[in-house]
């Protein structure tokens, strides 16, 4: 009888002081794409967890190494999803015009894929090593043809090479790359940009939220 008393006040005290549950916890780290659909995610999760994302554009895997161990911080992350390519397969040469010196024709690519392999390991095993977190991977979406610095035909190749390091590694795969080639016809900022418009960054967070759910739904 005085256990159950007990327990009773215990709660009426935790309800007057206006307790919660643990909200949990979804770090988001990747580059312009992640931040354009952002917004949208953060709003379609808001009654079930708090979103962030890793401070301005997380660009290649060299600044994922360089940066994320300051990104996971001391936070106590449920999941992280991460995704980092489209600067990777990117050429740039220093005398380029267009936006960020991208050329491929004249420029060097950012990494190969040996060393976005080895990138990706080496980031997993950080991911794995800091947090307790879920882990997924979002595949690089879909590149134009008429980009200045990137090969439409290197996106599959990359995507392949970042799947394999995932799945060998237990890391959950959003693989969002064919559905956002139809985004990008659609909604997409021309056929010489990887960006979208608001209505494109609408659809790929469309892509990004079920996973989420899902990999809640299994904490």
């Amino acid at each position: 009888m005085n256990n159950k008393f007990y327990l009773i006040t215990a709660l009426c005290i935790f309800l007057c002081l206006g307790y919660k549950p643990k909200e949990p916890k979804i770090l988001i780290i990747g580059d312009s794409i992640s931040i354009g659909y952002f917004s949208k995610v953060k709003e379609e999760m808001a009654n079930k967890a708090i979103v962030m994302h890793n401070p301005g554009n997380a660009q290649h895997t060299g600044t994922g190494l360089e940066k994320i161990k300051d990104w996971i911080g001391k936070e106590d992350w449920d999941i992280i999803q991460f995704n980092w390519g489209l600067w990777d397969l990117c050429y740039r040469h220093p005398d380029a015009d267009a936006y960020g010196n991208r050329d491929k024709i004249k420029g060097t690519i950012t990494y190969d894929p040996q060393t976005y392999r080895q990138n990706l390991e080496e980031l997993v095993s950080i991911l794995k090593a800091s947090t307790s977190a879920k882990l997924i991977f979002v595949t690089t979406t879909y590149v134009p043809v008429n980009e200045a610095g990137r090969f439409t035909e290197d996106v599959p190749k990359y995507n392949a090479i970042a799947k394999a390091v995932m799945k060998k590694n237990g890391v959950i795969i959003n693989d969002i790359y064919k559905k956002s080639i139809a985004i990008h016809h659609k909604n997409g900022v021309g056929d010489n940009d990887v960006h979208y418009n608001k209505e494109g960054y609408k659809e790929l967070g469309e892509l990004i939220v079920p996973v989420l759910n899902k990999t809640l739904k299994k904490l």
